[in-house]
C-alpha cells in the first residue's frame, strides 16, 4: 500500500483515465492475494516473497531517486518515520492475507480513517469536527460488530491475521501523516522510501525469525521478482496518477473498489466464508470510509 500527498490540482480535473487508473490499482491490490497465496505453496514465505517483490521494484525505485538523494537530508527524520510505517503496512497486509480471510483483514485494514482521525489530531494537530466524532463512532461500532465474540464476550482480534491486518490500517494512517507532514519532498522520494521501508522491514523480520528459504524453484524468485517490477509498480503509480488528477475525496471513495475485488475474488477462488456479523460490522467500517471522503470534500 502506498501514501500519496495530492497536488493542487483543480476540483474539475476528473476525467475517466484517472477513474480508471484508479480502479486498475484498487483491482490489483483487491486480488493481490492470490499470486502471494501462489507462491506460498510454491515454497516461497510471506516474508520471503515481500522480500523478492520488493527487490523487483529496485530498478524503478533507482530510476525515480535519481537526482534526488539529496532530499533525504532535508527531513531525515521524517523519512524514516514513513519508511517504517509504509513498510510494516505492507509486510503486515501481505502476512494477513496469506494466513486470514481475505474480505475480513480488507475491511479491518480499511480501519484507518478511524485511526487517521486520531493521529491527525495527536501528530498534525487537526480540529476534530463533529463530523469526524461521526466517522470515529461509526468505523468503531463496525469494527465491534466485526470482532465480538459470544464466547469470549469482548469485541476482539480472533487470529494473528486480524491482529496483523489491523496494524497494517494503522501503520497506513500513521503513513499519510507523515506524507502530509513531508509535503515539500517530492512525490518521488517519499514513493521510493516506502518501498525501501519494506524493504528494510522485512529484512529485520528475516533475521530475527530465520526463516527458511525451503524449496521454492528459481522459477518461483523470478516470478516473485516480476510481480514486484511489474505489478508493485503498476499498482503504486496509478495510484499516483489518480490522486493528482482528481480531487482527494473522489479517489478515496474509488479506492473502496479493492473490497468489492477482494470480495468477489475470495468467493470465486476459495471456500472461505463471512458471516452476516461479519458482513454487518464490515458494512459500517465501509460507511466510515465513504463519510471520511466525503468529509474531505467540504
Amino acid at each position: 500500500m502506498q501514501s500519496i500527498k495530492q497536488s493542487s490540482k483543480p476540483a474539475n480535473s476528473f476525467t475517466l483515465l484517472p477513474t480508471f487508473s484508479l480502479l486498475l490499482s484498487a483491482s490489483l491490490w483487491g486480488l493481490i492475494w492470490y499470486p502471494l497465496r501462489l507462491l506460498e505453496e510454491a515454497g516461497l514465505s510471506g516474508l520471503w516473497s515481500t522480500l523478492f517483490i520488493y527487490l523487483g521494484t529496485l530498478p524503478v525505485l533507482l530510476y525515480l531517486l535519481h537526482g534526488r538523494y539529496h532530499e533525504f537530508r532535508q527531513a531525515p527524520w521524517l523519512l524514516l518515520g514513513l519508511a517504517l510505517a509504509s513498510g510494516w503496512c505492507n509486510v503486515s497486509f501481505v502476512l494477513a492475507v496469506l494466513d486470514g480471510n481475505i474480505v475480513r483483514v480488507l475491511l479491518l485494514f480499511y480501519l484507518s480513517p478511524f485511526w487517521a482521525t486520531l493521529i491527525g489530531w495527536w501528530f498534525l494537530g487537526e480540529h476534530i469536527h463533529r463530523s469526524s466524532l461521526l466517522v470515529l463512532a461509526v468505523a468503531m461500532v463496525g469494527a465491534i460488530i466485526m470482532l465480538w465474540h459470544v464466547e469470549m464476550g469482548l469485541p476482539f482480534p480472533e487470529s494473528t491475521a486480524d491482529w496483523l491486518a489491523l496494524s497494517s490500517g494503522f501503520s497506513f494512517a500513521i503513513s499519510n501523516a507523515f506524507v502530509r507532514k513531508a509535503h515539500h519532498i517530492s512525490i518521488q522520494t517519499r514513493t521510493s522510501t516506502g518501498w525501501l521501508g519494506v524493504l528494510l522491514i522485512v529484512l529485520v523480520l528475516l533475521f530475527i525469525f530465520t526463516p527458511t528459504l525451503g524449496e521454492a524453484a528459481g522459477l518461483t524468485m523470478l516470478a516473485a521478482l516480476l510481480i514486484g517490477l511489474f505489478g508493485i509498480t503498476i499498482m503504486t503509480l496509478t495510484v499516483v496518477y489518480g490522486v493528482t488528477h482528481m480531487p482527494l475525496h473522489r479517489s478515496a471513495i474509488i479506492l473502496l473498489f479493492e473490497i468489492i475485488v477482494g470480495a468477489v475474488s475470495s468467493q470465486l477462488l476459495t471456500n472461505e466464508v463471512i458471516s452476516v456479523q461479519e458482513w454487518f460490522g464490515g458494512a459500517l467500517v465501509m460507511l466510515a470510509a465513504f463519510l471520511s471522503a466525503k468529509k474531505q470534500a467540504e
